[in-house]
């Protein structure tokens, strides 16, 4: 899975690394009063001064790296098969989808179960806005804003504002 290739999302292993995620999600979202950290600790595997409002969902939390003053409102969710790295300075919008998972066009393949995972990597300074959504291999660089409700199918580059669907860099910063 990790290494790119096709894998079968429903091996024993992964199912159960994915129910242990959940478990933890679940625990995460009834703290609505203040945050848990110890339980964000758990899931990720080290600790972080992230603070993501409640509900927060991934598939398996281990392959997730937040930087540094990271925020995300309601309803983020992050399917980390693959590595997703997000840098310092970060801000989400509510209900913003990163997705390093994907499925093969070819029918009979997707039919078989078989998935594949790309990494995706979001640099320092940058605000995502609401009903996002980031598709498998993304990069986006330093100091962006993207605009809310865009779909990034490409990576985008440093020092700009990017919008639509699928998105595209519409001002540059410098």
């Amino acid at each position: 899975m990790l290494s790119g290739e096709l894998y079968f999302a429903n091996d024993p292993q992964l199912v159960t690394e994915r129910k242990k995620a959940k478990v933890l999600c679940h625990r995460y979202n009834q703290q609505v009063k203040d945050l848990d950290q110890k339980t964000l600790t758990e899931l990720v595997g080290y600790s972080s001064d992230a603070y993501i409002e409640p509900p927060f969902y991934c598939d398996y939390g281990y392959n997730l790296h937040f930087g540094k003053n990271f925020y995300a409102n309601h309803n983020l969710v992050i399917l980390d098969g693959a590595r997703v790295k997000i840098g310092d300075n970060v801000f989400l919008g509510p209900n913003v989808v990163i997705s390093s998972a994907g499925h093969p066009t070819d029918a009979s393949i997707r039919n078989s179960g078989f998935e594949f995972v790309k990494p995706i990597q979001i640099g320092d300074n940058v605000w995502i806005g609401a009903n996002v959504v980031i598709v498998p291999g993304v990069e986006i660089g330093t100091n962006v804003t993207i605009g809310a409700g865009s779909v990034v199918t490409k990576s985008i580059e440093s020092d700009c504002v990017a919008v639509g669907n699928p998105c595209r860099v519409m001002r540059r910063l410098k």
